[in-house]
């Protein structure tokens, strides 16, 4: 299978990179190289690529959300060499709306990076720390005849030196720690009966990888799961090599590092909260097969009992389970709408008209509708995954919407959902009860906007909304949901700020500081967890004073007061903690300009910057003693 086969091909990416090199202004080169990132590419043209963004990189360091992308500096600590990799991660973060930048650590030291004061690692202060090791470095060595008990114990040791390792890594660094599994290398000995013999090399590295995913899991660590992947045939030859491995330690090839690159980026990426959250789309001859506007209903290809209306079944249900753990599912069909709507009844349809939280059919161009859409969801470009069977509707909304993700599609429907599947752009980090409903959420927030269109008051339709809000701490339940929000909120958030479990974890653990989870229900069912709050003691010299550090919230539940609410709940919790004072700081970015005055509509006062702050962010003060409770139709509850 091609690499990247998600991607379209460029007619000429070696010449467009050329053009692109003509541009004099870096950073403007390196937009041009994030564009190009969305191309089919192979190692050469990806190295290119990287040349080609690397001043610009250069010139943005950390603020790198100027030009529409997000920052992390990642460590990479190996057992084996990855230096041919790092040139492909920085063009697949690109790709990935990321801006890397990477540390590798010396050539077998990652024990030595994590438990001795490695100066070089503690400048570079990582954000996220990739393990990638491989199955020779300190394999498990026991005699073949030995038992179950004893292979559980060498693997129990092993884990236990990974499990001191991530946690050494995120005292350290308060960082996000990627695991990756081990791939095996060598043969089996005993053929197909391998698996049934304890100690066999290929039986211990299945087992060890399986003890790991566990242990990641209780740790709060991701995996980049090469292992999985290898298994998968995603990377065919070049995976393991065994005259790479001698020659040069390498267990990626360089033919294989823009795959390997995207795997790892999508894993950081979906860290930082920019997996994409919702698929659109199209009907005929995508969702089912043939024109239901010509075939009518009960002519379109459905079901069992041939093959084609199978394969289209079998998407349907990969659809679903996309669905059902948590990604919102939208329409966009040249489609005449009752006709469309009315596929929808067809007996062995697996997709609900009532799955689909928005649906647009008409004859509009699609990019013009995906806007809709869009806007319909309250949700960014950004999140769209645009599918559908027409390679000229896919070349006109990528070229008219550049945000959105248009994979490739293949000839065959059977093979839709591997490649939807295959690029990566619904990557997790965690699966929450809360994730599991995001779906239905977001459909009844369409029903919410229908009601506020057929109001003729503001005030009365709040009211009738019946919203109740809980304000409770960050504890282990919440704390993967608080952290996507944290990370992926782009718009109504104050500072921007991102942080990883541990860090937020942090917040919630320390007796003077507030991480709060604020969810919001109404009369048409649960939001979910809608917004964020961290605060601290704003320093030393006063410490009757709150710093807000984040807030943070939902763009689904704008105007409906829930920021008035929230405030309330925060003047409230902050008085219990003996605080007499909240500080509030608002850092612009190039996204967040309608938070601007968010703190002065609130009744803060503007004060002066502590001789620490950022150049351009402004800080905000509300005395407690003065703060009365605001006007809202809000019902708050604080357990």
């Amino acid at each position: 299978m091609e690499q990247l086969c998600w991607l379209p091909p460029h007619a000429d990416l070696a010449v467009a990179i050329g053009e692109a090199k003509r541009e004099p202004d870096a950073v403007k080169r390196l937009q041009l190289a994030a564009g190009l990132a969305g191309f089919r590419r192979d190692f050469m043209s990806t190295n290119k690529l990287d040349r080609l963004a690397a001043e610009g990189l250069s010139q943005l360091g950390d603020d790198s959300l100027a030009a529409g992308l997000t920052s992390r500096r990642v460590a990479i600590l190996a057992s084996h060499t990855v230096d041919q990799l790092v040139p492909a991660l920085r063009v697949a973060g690109l790709e990935r709306r990321l801006a890397l930048s990477v540390h590798v650590a010396p050539y077998g030291m990652y024990r030595q990076a994590l438990l001795t004061d490695d100066t070089d690692l503690a400048r570079f202060a990582p954000q996220v720390v990739v393990l990638a090791l491989d199955a020779r470095d300190a394999p498990i060595q026991l005699p073949l005849q030995s038992g179950d008990e004893d292979v559980a114990e060498a693997i129990q040791l092993r884990v236990d030196e990974l499990r001191m390792l991530w946690r050494r890594a995120r005292e350290r660094f308060t960082a996000q720690i990627i695991q990756q599994t081990l791939v095996p290398m060598d043969p089996p000995v005993f053929g197909s009966y391998e698996a049934l013999v304890p100690a066999a090399p290929y039986n211990v590295v299945q087992r060890l990888n399986h003890a790991i995913r566990l242990a990641a899991r209780e740790e709060g660590v991701l995996l980049l799961d090469l292992a999985w992947h290898a298994a998968q045939g995603s990377y065919g030859d070049g995976l393991a090599d065994a005259v790479r491995w001698h020659q040069a330690k390498q267990l990626v090839s360089p033919n294989l590092a823009p795959l390997y690159a995207d795997h790892l980026a999508r894993v950081i990426a979906a860290s930082a909260g920019l997996s994409r959250k919702c698929l659109v789309l199209d009907l005929d001859n995508t969702l089912w097969g043939g024109v239901v506007g010509d075939d009518g209903v009960n002519g379109i290809q459905i079901g069992q009992g041939n093959p084609t209306g199978e394969a289209y079944l079998a998407f349907q249900h990969y659809v679903a389970l996309l669905a059902r753990r948590g990604i919102i599912l939208a329409v966009c069909s040249k489609n005449d709408l009752a006709v469309a709507e009315a596929a929808f009844e067809h007996p062995e349809m697996v997709i609900k008209r009532s799955d689909i939280a928005a649906f647009v059919a008409n004859w509009d161009d699609k990019a013009g509708n995906l806007r809709r859409i869009a806007s319909m969801l309250d949700i960014g470009l950004d999140s769209l995954v645009f599918v559908d069977d027409n390679p000229a509707e896919r070349d006109i909304v990528r070229r008219e919407l550049p945000q959105v993700a248009v994979p490739e599609l293949p000839e065959d429907v059977a093979d839709y959902a591997a490649r939807i599947a295959a690029g990566g752009y619904f990557e997790a980090v965690s699966f929450t009860a809360d994730d599991a409903a995001r779906g239905r959420s977001y459909a009844l927030n369409v029903e919410r906007k229908a009601a506020l269109g057929q109001a003729t008051d503001m005030d009365g339709y709040l009211r009738g909304l019946q919203m109740v809000m809980q304000a409770t701490q960050v504890g282990p339940s919440e704390l993967p949901r608080t952290t996507q929000l944290i990370n992926k909120t782009n718009q109504f958030n104050l500072t921007t700020r991102r942080y990883s479990e541990a860090q937020v974890e942090r917040f919630a653990r320390d007796p003077r500081s507030l991480a709060l989870a604020i969810r919001l229900s109404d009369k048409f069912g649960d939001n979910g967890l809608i917004s964020v709050v961290l605060g601290g003691p704003e320093d030393q010299a006063a410490e009757d004073s709150l710093l807000i550090d984040s807030w943070v919230m939902s763009c689904r539940v704008l105007g409906r007061q829930v920021e008035t609410a929230v405030l309330d709940a925060l003047v409230q919790l902050a008085r219990s903690k003996g605080y007499e004072t909240l500080i509030g700081v608002y850092r612009p970015t190039a996204r967040n300009g309608m938070v601007a005055e968010h703190y002065p509509k609130l009744g803060f006062e503007a004060c002066p910057a502590p001789a620490a702050a950022e150049a351009e962010a402004t800080y905000w003060r509300l005395a407690l003693d003065s703060a009365a409770p605001k006007t809202h139709h809000i019902e708050i509850e604080i357990p």
